[in-house]
């Protein structure tokens, strides 16, 4: 069993709905996303892969992801409105299905989400028992659970960012537990997906804010549901 997973996990989360991989873990993907956005989203697009694309509608992750990006639980009872809920709120919503794509995970969701002038495009991947993964935040390799606390860094591609950056956790005394690092190209933008055991000093996030060479971050406590 993966050191990402628990016995709680495998025998599966408290939720509305018939399956954890379609249901809470489709919940939890859009939570995710939503957090990474940073606000309730205005505009949707989720497109549903593999065996999603086939079953989305029966089994409920259809409801389940507009639940998770109103910033519901898995375990919320308005789950089973969530479509009239999202209608309620403003959200503009739209689904797509693609039965065969092959390099993803059966379960996987795409999920583009835009709100005001903040965007952002998030690949979930439902793994069973309620835990999912983000495997891209924006076009890069992102390999999040949720389950962390997690700092997402996008910055320009200098020499030295990436240990600064961990020597400015390292006085938190965050221990990181993993880190996974993409670029645009040469001398273009990064990112870096860092997941932590325990939490930043606000005041260290907004140090980290205020520096110029980082173009955007993002710092997400634990999924607690």
């Amino acid at each position: 069993m993966s050191e990402r997973s628990s016995i709680f996990d495998m025998i599966g989360p408290v939720m509305i709905g018939p399956s954890s991989s379609h249901t809470a873990g489709v919940v939890k993907i859009g939570n995710l996303a939503r957090n990474i956005l940073g606000c309730m989203p205005e505009k949707a697009e989720i497109l549903f892969y593999n065996s999603f694309a086939r079953t989305f509608e029966g089994h409920g992750s259809d409801r389940a992801i507009l639940a998770g990006l109103l910033g519901m639980a898995p375990d919320d009872e308005r789950i089973r409105n969530a479509m009239e809920e999202a209608n309620k709120a403003g959200l503009q919503y739209h689904f797509r299905s693609i039965g065969n794509a092959s390099t993803l995970h059966p379960n996987s969701i795409r999920i583009i989400l835009s709100a005001g002038n903040k965007s952002t495009e998030v690949l979930g991947e439902s793994l069973g028992g309620g835990v999912i993964n983000i495997a891209e935040v924006d076009g890069f390799t992102a390999n999040i659970t949720g389950q962390l606390y997690t700092l997402i860094v996008k910055a320009e591609d200098k020499k030295g960012t990436i240990a600064f950056i961990a020597e400015v956790i390292s006085h938190d005394d965050c221990n990181i537990a993993t880190m996974t690092v993409g670029r645009k190209g040469r001398n273009d933008l990064a990112c870096q997906f860092i997941e932590m055991d325990s939490p930043m000093a606000e005041l260290t996030v907004k140090y980290l804010e205020s520096l110029s060479w980082i173009h955007q971050l993002v710092y997400l406590s634990p999924n607690k549901q």
